[in-house]
């Protein structure tokens, strides 16, 4: 029988790790979804092009991807988008669209709490 190892890849094993610590220190359930989302197989893991973050974002609005961000499409709304990696032409187009791209670490620092956060997956 084959044991299941999780990710391989040792920051993302420790961004795990602080989520779930996050979740459980704040009472923020949200965390503990993303973290979930991250521990899946890289074939499973989530990629999101730029053009369903403009779709389903709002104005000014904090979204979270747990996997990659691609730069398929358009976005001109200012978003703020954490993701676990950017393509470059998806941070370009995100920052020319006004908004901000950060990593997940970086929201989890001004956000342990996760709220006004909205998951894209």
């Amino acid at each position: 029988m084959v044991r299941r190892t999780g990710p391989t890849n040792i920051v993302l094993r420790k961004l795990i790790r602080k989520l779930k610590k996050a979740a459980n220190e704040h009472n923020a359930p949200i965390w503990d979804y993303v973290a979930e989302l991250l521990s899946r197989p890289a074939r499973k893991r989530v990629v999101v092009n730029v053009s369903r973050i403009n779709r389903y974002a709002e104005v000014g609005e904090t979204v979270v991807v747990p996997g990659k961000v691609l730069g398929a499409g358009t976005i001109e709304k200012p978003v703020n988008v954490a993701a676990f990696s950017f393509s470059f032409s998806a941070a370009e187009k995100i920052k020319q669209a006004g908004g901000r791209v950060m990593s997940i670490e970086d929201l989890l620092r001004e956000n342990p709490r996760g709220s006004g956060v909205r998951v894209i997956a």
